[in-house]
């Protein structure tokens, strides 16, 4: 499993990141600190987390290998992720799409940085 970020989506994480920092992309299903949702919606819903790297991530048992480096998922949340993915930018509305083979999985990725105090309150998708 891989995902490629393209120009657009690296120039809006990579400031985020570092090697005191991880990469989650959280499946939205309720379980664990950085997940924001309980499927209260009808469609599937994923977000890149960013948190420091000593933290604790202990449901996110899985890598995935990217252009930037490792980014963790929880294990179970392969089930509605393809093999081959691609995170696109769109800059008119500053969000983020996660496609797979089979299409996209989710046209709104959240963002949340939460090594920042703002982090949350600036997640444009929720």
């Amino acid at each position: 499993m891989e995902i490629r970020f393209d120009e657009g989506s690296i120039k809006k994480l990579t400031p985020h990141l570092g090697a005191d920092k991880k990469l989650l992309l959280t499946f939205e299903d309720g379980v664990g600190p950085y997940s924001q949702h309980a499927m209260i919606h009808m469609q599937t819903q994923f977000s890149f987390n960013v948190v420091p790297a000593s933290e604790a991530t202990p449901d996110y048992e899985q890598t995935v290998d990217s252009n930037l480096g490792p980014v963790l998922i929880k294990g179970y949340s392969q089930e509605d992720l393809d093999p081959h993915m691609v995170v696109h930018f769109h800059p008119t509305t500053d969000t983020m799409a996660l496609n797979g083979d089979g299409g996209e999985i989710d046209g709104n990725l959240g963002f949340i940085d939460f090594t920042e105090p703002n982090g949350i309150r600036d997640n444009p998708a929720r």
